[in-house]
């Protein structure tokens, strides 16, 4: 099956019951069995079934089997929230005196977790130079994860995935990627060597901007060993699901990081349109990147689909289906900014990205407020910056708002 195909008909199965094309919001805290000793094997794992959805639920099931069959994987785990999945995905494999290699360039949420991981014990290395050669100039002992964003948000950076994975196989590192920009429509990392995927699926996964949600994905194929993953080791015998299952037995049921099952439905009608919304939204965003390269008051663009753009050959070489649907633009000074995003009519003036609708947001005032100033440039936000995530209108639609609004600054 090709991408729109298998997002339709892959790993989803209708309701046995009552015959349900789409699994039912099962919106219940506990489920009942039929005796005590089958309730007992459930809660431990004997047996399968459902007892408290804060640990599964069956809605929750069916929108994890569809991302696992997505993204290639083995499992996945539905969480609250984007950070939820970044928390629970690196907290499974980490305690304290280890360390983090991240790329510079990430979400500013990102960022402020990894500073609150501090508290515990857990530092965070930041490599200004996502590269494979940078990466390993920073592994130590301490080393247990690199994590990078796929597409940098909002620095827009393209991550080799190829190299850094060959990095973190070489010295056994566990890989964790974020593809929330990237989506699988674009690349599928675990097929390139990642170990682990995350997404914030609040945005293009779910399309409409009505859930908040997170997953994380395993490949099921990183070689645990004692020496460096002491912690895994008592789930050892679970062999390729090692790691998802000391997540769903410990960390991820201890923290109550469980999604509600009516965001997992509409996530999984989301992901139904899934490839359609990407491929008009990195349409337009590269037919938007160009046009803004000709408009005099723009003094940069930035959008990976661009030869312009330093990063333009990785993703060339490695993603099938477009650049990706978000572009940013700087107009000079702050108020040039504002002014722009106040005098658009179309575009809604959220933090969010990802949603059918054009979105737009100035970054250093909100999602960045508080970061030093150096965290701020490392990531590529400036006060004259507008991240502009694109939306599936029609782009002469579009083209033609950002014309106006830049016109009349």
């Amino acid at each position: 099956m090709k991408f729109n195909t298998a997002l339709l008909h892959g790993n989803v199965r209708s309701d046995k019951k009552t015959g349900a094309t789409l699994t039912p919001i099962y919106q219940s805290s506990a489920f009942e069995q039929e005796s005590a000793e089958k309730l007992e094997r459930v809660f431990v794992n004997a047996a399968p079934g459902y007892s408290y959805t804060r640990v599964s639920n069956p809605t929750n099931t069916s929108f994890e089997e569809r991302i696992t069959a997505l993204e290639g994987g083995i499992s996945t785990v539905a969480c609250a929230s984007g950070m939820a999945a970044i928390f629970n995905a690196i907290m499974n494999v980490v305690k304290t005196s280890d360390e983090i290699i991240s790329s510079v360039g990430i979400f500013g949420g990102t960022i402020g977790l990894f500073r609150d991981l501090e508290a515990f014990g857990v530092h965070t290395k930041y490599v200004l130079q996502t590269t494979a050669e940078e990466i390993e100039k920073n592994i130590t002992e301490h080393t247990k994860v690199i994590f990078a964003e796929i597409i940098g948000n909002p620095k827009l950076d393209v991550l080799d995935i190829q190299a850094i994975a060959a990095v973190a196989k070489k010295h056994n590192i566990l890989f964790i990627v974020d593809n929330t920009l990237a989506t699988p429509y674009l690349v599928k990392p675990l097929e390139l060597g990642a170990d682990i995927v995350i997404h914030s699926s609040s945005k293009y996964i779910n399309g409409s901007g009505n859930s908040i949600s997170g997953v994380i994905t395993d490949s099921g194929k990183f070689p645990w060993n004692e020496k460096q993953y002491p912690q895994i080791m008592a789930y050892k015998k679970m062999g390729p699901y090692a790691y998802v299952a000391k997540l769903r037995e410990a960390l991820f049921r201890n923290t109550g990081a469980c999604l509600s099952p009516f965001n997992s439905y509409l996530n999984c009608l989301g992901l139904e349109t899934l490839g359609l919304r990407m491929e008009r939204a990195c349409s337009n965003a590269l037919a938007l990147a160009k046009w803004f390269e000709t408009a005099d008051q723009v003094e940069h663009v930035n959008y990976p689909g661009l030869e312009s753009s330093p990063y333009y050959q990785i993703a060339k070489k490695q993603f099938q289906n477009g650049y990706g649907a978000m572009v940013t633009i700087r107009m000079g000074s702050k108020e040039k900014a504002f002014s722009v995003i106040n005098n658009l009519n179309y575009a809604l003036k959220v933090s969010n990205i990802g949603d059918a609708k054009t979105l737009v947001i100035h970054p250093a005032s909100t999602i960045y407020h508080s970061s030093s100033n150096a965290e701020k440039e490392n990531a590529g936000v400036y006060e004259d910056l507008i991240r502009i995530s694109v939306g599936i209108e029609d782009i002469e639609d579009l083209i033609a708002d950002f014309r106006q609004a830049i016109e009349k600054d």
